[in-house]
């Protein structure tokens, strides 16, 4: 055996805020495979190992599905450069984010003073162009293009209307599901395909593969639409189940 530093699967679960579940099924599908395998049949991780886990979560807090995961780490040729750039969107989110801050602080402040509000200061930071980089690399620059020239052509009300109509949405969804309906219900099937034309006002077409696999990472990525936490637990398989029924059906 080497003498260089090695971690068994339960110290880099823990470690990483993950479980030995998610880990060996990384394994499994060729994502991050161990090191070596022990006399017992446990898991070991070395260094190289733990940096590109660093890679998948980092990659998985932008969005990315496993299979688009896997993409990006195989056309990378050098790790350091990778790193570097992630740890430079990282920068760029905590500066963002700290604008964000300040402007609700600014907001409570002068809400409970009495003063008057300015919009420049109530909407620093919430820019929707920070997906820009979560975009391209999971649809392409093309995606992005199209979806942020849409967006801008908006008014504000039109704005507010368009997500408006994602809640409404989701709200369906979530009392189809507690209605105990079927995904393949017409009920159920109506409320996918709204949602089908709500996607089609930001990207235009919307194929099979693009609105089935949206909603296996409504599953996938919680941060996304967050449904389980909004309208109930199992909301989000609920959704992609009768997301992917309606794409089978008539896309």
């Amino acid at each position: 055996m080497p003498n260089e530093k090695e971690w068994s699967i339960q110290d880099i679960a823990r470690s990483a805020g993950t479980t030995s579940r998610t880990l060996r099924h990384y394994g499994d599908i060729g994502l991050l495979e161990p090191s070596r395998l022990g006399s017992n049949g446990y898991r070991y991780y070395d260094q190289e190992a733990l940096i590109r886990l660093q890679r998948i979560l980092l990659l998985r807090e932008l969005g990315l599905g496993l299979p688009a995961i896997a993409e990006v780490l195989e056309g990378e040729q050098n790790t350091a450069a990778a790193l570097r750039a992630h740890l430079e969107w990282l920068e760029d989110e905590r500066r963002r984010l700290g604008r964000q801050i300040e402007s609700v602080k600014t907001t409570l402040r002068k809400t409970e003073g009495g003063e008057q509000l300015m919009a420049d200061e109530m909407f620093d930071g919430f820019d929707h162009t920070k997906h820009e980089k979560e975009v391209t690399e999971r649809w392409g620059a093309e995606a992005y293009r199209k979806g942020d020239q849409w967006w801008k052509s908006l008014t504000a009300e039109e704005k507010k209307a368009h997500q408006q109509l994602q809640v409404e949405i989701a709200a369906d969804f979530g009392q189809a599901k507690l209605d105990g309906l079927a995904i393949d219900s017409a009920e159920v099937q109506v409320i996918a395909g709204r949602l089908h034309d709500w996607l089609r006002g930001p990207v235009g077409t919307v194929s099979k593969e693009y609105f089935a696999g949206l909603g296996q990472l409504y599953v996938d990525d919680p941060r996304y639409g967050q449904y389980d936490e909004k309208q109930g637990p199992g909301t989000a398989e609920f959704m992609r189940d009768a997301m992917k029924v309606y794409a089978e059906r008539n896309l």
